[in-house]
């Protein structure tokens, strides 16, 4: 889609089209910028949505703030499943329950949506090194999606990014920095490499580019409701993009004619690192250190909290926290329920929308998403703490029998 301007979402202030503008000048890393396309110069239709045998995010090209000209990561990102789960509805009574799960994305994470359009917007731009922040899945997937695109990376962790997750950006041959602090002392660092090297940045927080990736959630399951949406979403939160993101895409398509509704979002933190849900209920942000289990979502200074807060208020939507005993129990009873394996930050998602639904705050005839953003395998040590390890059998065939019958 033409792209109007670029917009500050503290002081409204316009900036034009640039893939390499970051924030406004006037107020700093606060100002994020909002994409504010010209809808009525685009021309689709659910026909032709459908008729495309592109079954990636680029299918929606045409809604997309990348040129025709542009050349497009190889990695196949998006159309991830949409999977109804008739023993969560039968569990929970209710009729319509769906999990979207973007662990199937190249990288395992919903980030590769982000990590595709990133990657165009650094070619239009003309950068070869790109710089990020993450709490470990932007990272891999920049990663992953810069190595297929002949790109070199400046990625920064916290010191608790999972080792499977630093394990995925080591073998993409990205330069990686471990801080010895806070994902949000992360941040700050690679924005101030950035500027210092001159690199492109990929911080979805930062970078207004990236959530424009993201939505492309939001088109799916339009799609593959049948040109339908949900009565609401449930999501995990942690910087907000994700969040912005789903909203955006969804304003979009009202905003193309394609749609006349928007479905409630439901933003779901961890109780110990919950600085939305505050802030949306009191009307203040505090930052907060970020302690959970969850560490996807361990962001105590939410850098995309305008648009999150913006993405709740205006889809009519609530921000619940849930415990760390609330995500373990969910990192076991969403795969035993739906064959679905989320990470930790993915499955508290799952752990709010199960809290709601045992507190009926959820109508029986709602059409209920739950995304899990990412695959299960990206904090196996998570996985692993919430399960009991077998102890070795003795191989012989009347001890193996009788260890079966107990079993069974």
């Amino acid at each position: 889609m033409k792209v109007l301007a670029m917009k500050c979402m503290k002081c409204e202030k316009e900036y034009p089209d640039a893939p390499d503008r970051y924030v406004c000048d006037e107020c700093g890393i606060d100002g994020i910028l909002d994409i504010v396309y010209d809808y009525g110069s685009i021309k689709i239709s659910r026909e032709e949505i459908a008729a495309s045998k592109n079954y990636s995010l680029w299918r929606y090209r045409k809604m997309l703030p990348v040129a025709d000209t542009t050349e497009i990561p190889p990695l196949q990102v998006g159309w991830t499943p949409l999977y109804r789960s008739r023993s969560l509805e039968k569990m929970l009574g209710l009729d319509n329950v769906y999990i979207k799960d973007d662990g199937r994305n190249p990288t395992a994470s919903l980030k590769d949506r982000a990590s595709a359009v990133g990657i165009a917007k650094a070619r239009e731009a003309g950068a070869k090194t790109i710089c990020a922040a993450s709490t470990g899945n932007a990272a891999s997937s920049l990663a992953g999606f810069a190595a297929s695109a002949g790109l070199k990376t400046l990625i920064f962790v916290p010191k608790r990014a999972p080792r499977a997750k630093v394990a995925q950006l080591l073998v993409y041959g990205a330069k990686t920095v471990i801080v010895d602090d806070t994902y949000d002392r992360a941040f700050e660092l690679s924005v101030e490499i950035t500027k210092k090297f001159g690199l492109y940045n990929r911080n979805c927080a930062y970078n207004p580019f990236l959530v424009e990736g993201k939505k492309t959630v939001a088109y799916e399951m339009w799609e593959q409701m049948g040109f339908d949406l949900p009565d609401r979403v449930y999501v995990s939160i942690g910087d907000g993009c994700i969040t912005s993101g789903i909203y955006k895409g969804f304003y979009d398509l009202m905003q193309l004619g394609l749609t006349d509704r928007m479905p409630r979002i439901i933003g779901v933190q961890a109780a110990g690192c919950n600085p939305v849900e505050v802030a949306l209920k009191t009307g203040e942000f505090v930052a907060q250190q970020g302690d959970t289990i969850a560490d996807s979502i361990a962001v105590g200074i939410p850098r995309n909290r305008l648009k999150a807060m913006r993405a709740l208020k205006n889809s009519n939507g609530d921000c619940i926290s849930v415990t760390d005993d609330e995500i373990k129990s969910a990192l076991l009873e969403m795969p035993r329920a739906t064959g679905v394996f989320g990470e930790p930050a993915g499955v508290t998602a799952f752990a709010g929308f199960k809290k709601h639904a045992l507190a009926k705050d959820i109508d029986a005839a709602e059409k209920v998403i739950v995304l899990i953003t990412g695959n299960g395998l990206k904090d196996i040590e998570a996985a692993i703490s919430v399960c009991t390890m077998p102890a070795p059998v003795a191989p012989d065939s009347a001890t193996i029998e009788a260890h079966v019958k107990k079993l069974l």
